[in-house]
């Protein structure tokens, strides 16, 4: 049986990393400057896909405590290093499972110190192109189910469901963590937040336990369930699928903090909307935790590598408040995961 995921984790960080992890952004110069922030898990890699500079190819990046991104591609060929995995890919680095790990452990180990700031290269999201929709869990925090009572359109969901509402977004929503996401006002005008904290899948499997459901974790990032819910509630009749993916309306970022790097217990999700904060609840808060999740979605449903799960969005959505809410051209969303990272997208 292969060594645990977060085992390896601890290994690759007690050979490598003592100065590696964190979690903000990077991009383009008008952006906000990258603040680096402690991890809350112990051991862990923050991996980035990236532009070194306009016009260059992606690839992925190792960010590291002091904002250096250290050049995975580069750096492999600089030590004669056989990656297990293509540095281009972040699908294929979760597939690669222990081994890309590890080989991640060595590549920082002996990094050259010539690396390029994260506030001079352009981030992109993580996963470009999911291979499959992105999965998303509804009503997962108990007042966020309280407080749309009153507001759905459908009222013949009373009370709170005994296993996880599982839903999808097209893979066209997906959007980068500094990219202007596109408003359409002849179709919506209810455009609404919903800060969540995303999964990626680390290795193959179905119908997989809840005591094992954590192995399948590579790793985190942040994501928004931007919604239309004119859509939504009315144009669909409550359909949720539609008025979920629109695109560009997902943003994710800014890069996957492997497992061992995040302690879920010490996670808040919080989302700002041109600096106010708008939503802010704890991992713990969460009814449905991410292996019970992961456990339903699996039933007779194969998992593979690189897979998205958005875990559900807290209280304090625009469409519930009153009066309600809701984005415009010019607001800027701010969506962080505590020890994971933080995303910023204008409404354009």
């Amino acid at each position: 049986m292969d060594i645990n995921r977060r085992d390896a984790l601890k290994l690759g960080a007690t050979t490598a990393i003592s100065g590696m992890l964190m979690p903000n952004m990077a991009g383009a110069s008008e952006r906000e400057p990258i603040v680096m922030e402690p991890l809350t898990g112990k051991a862990g890699f923050r991996v980035a896909n990236y532009l070194p500079k306009m016009g260059a190819s992606s690839r992925l990046g190792l960010v590291t405590n002091d904002g250096l991104v250290v050049d995975i591609p580069a750096e492999a060929a600089r030590q004669k290093l056989t990656l297990s995995f293509d540095p281009t890919s972040m699908i294929s680095l979760a597939a690669s499972g222990n081994r890309g790990l590890l080989d991640l452990a060595a590549l920082f180990k002996n990094r050259s110190k010539s690396s390029v700031n994260v506030n001079q290269v352009v981030l992109l999201s993580p996963i470009p192109k999911p291979q499959s929709n992105i999965y998303c869990v509804g009503w997962n925090y108990l007042d966020h189910f309280d407080e749309g009572m009153q507001s759905r359109a459908d009222k013949t969901v009373k009370e709170y469901p005994k296993v996880p509402v599982l839903f999808t977004k097209g893979t066209q929503t997906m959007n980068g963590p500094f990219d202007s996401i596109p408003y359409d006002g002849s179709y919506s005008t209810a455009i609404d937040w919903e800060a969540e904290l995303a999964v990626v899948i680390g290795k193959k499997g179905k119908n997989i336990s809840e005591e094992n459901a954590m192995d399948y974790v590579f790793g985190y990032s942040a994501y928004n369930d931007t919604t239309a819910r004119d859509v939504q509630q009315k144009r669909h009749s409550g359909q949720w699928f539609k008025g979920k993916s629109l695109d560009g309306h997902g943003p994710m970022g800014p890069w996957v903090v492997t497992a061992g790097g995040v302690n879920l217990d010490d996670t808040r999700i919080i989302c700002r909307v041109n600096g106010v904060e708008k939503q802010n609840a704890s991992y713990k808060q969460m009814y449905f935790k991410i292996p019970v999740v992961i456990a339903e979605l699996s039933r007779s449903l194969t998992l593979l590598p690189g897979d998205i799960i958005a875990t559900g969005t807290p209280s304090g959505v625009g469409y519930s408040r009153k009066p309600p809410e809701f984005l415009k051209p010019g607001d800027m969303m701010e969506t962080e995961i505590t020890g994971v990272g933080i995303i910023r997208n204008k409404i354009a």
